[in-house]
């Protein structure tokens, strides 16, 4: 007879997934996965395990939900990368290309981690993507490019940068 409680059920093993890749929680992951927990379940707000972890500045968790088989790209929305681009975590920025995440991938709006990256004045995360072969000239579904978000937020710097990079002249922005 085993006397071994039983399992939480596949729903609470996801939640606690869920937890525990927000909260860097690397002691208990690789066992909710192996009790079955989904490590490409979505929570109430489409978000993965690995865009929690990478969003709430879990490098390490990351990194292990990115060993452990974790996509580095979404299908629901935005991605790891474009979080963290958001948030300006360079070190997870690294994680994540490293790990294969699309430096040019596009929510349904069209925006990609650059356009994150701009809207916050994270030139780090910039050049890490540049560096990794981003495309700086693209245009989100509203017309916007790195330099008309730039200004838009008032960062002339930023945006005679890309206004350069795109071969526009920046006084006619």
């Amino acid at each position: 007879m085993n006397d071994l409680p039983p399992l939480p059920s596949p729903e609470r093993l996801q939640e606690l997934l869920f937890d525990a890749a927000r909260m860097g929680r690397d002691d208990v992951i690789p066992a909710l996965l192996r009790a079955g927990a989904d490590i490409e379940g979505l929570d109430a707000r489409n978000h993965s395990p690995l865009i929690l972890a990478s969003y709430n500045g879990q490098e390490s968790t990351t990194a292990l939900l990115l060993a452990e088989g974790a996509r580095p790209d979404s299908e629901t929305g935005n991605s790891a990368l474009m979080g963290v681009a958001f948030k300006g975590y360079a070190a997870i920025a690294r994680t994540l290309i490293a790990g294969g995440a699309n430096v040019d991938y596009r929510n349904g709006a069209g925006q990609n981690a650059m356009m994150m990256a701009v809207l916050f004045n994270r030139t780090e995360i910039l050049d890490l993507l540049i560096a990794a072969g981003a495309d700086p000239h693209g245009r989100d579904a509203a017309g916007n490019t790195l330099a008309s978000l730039a200004e838009a937020q008032g960062n002339d710097a930023l945006a005679a940068r890309f206004a350069e990079s795109a071969g526009v002249d920046a006084a006619r922005l």
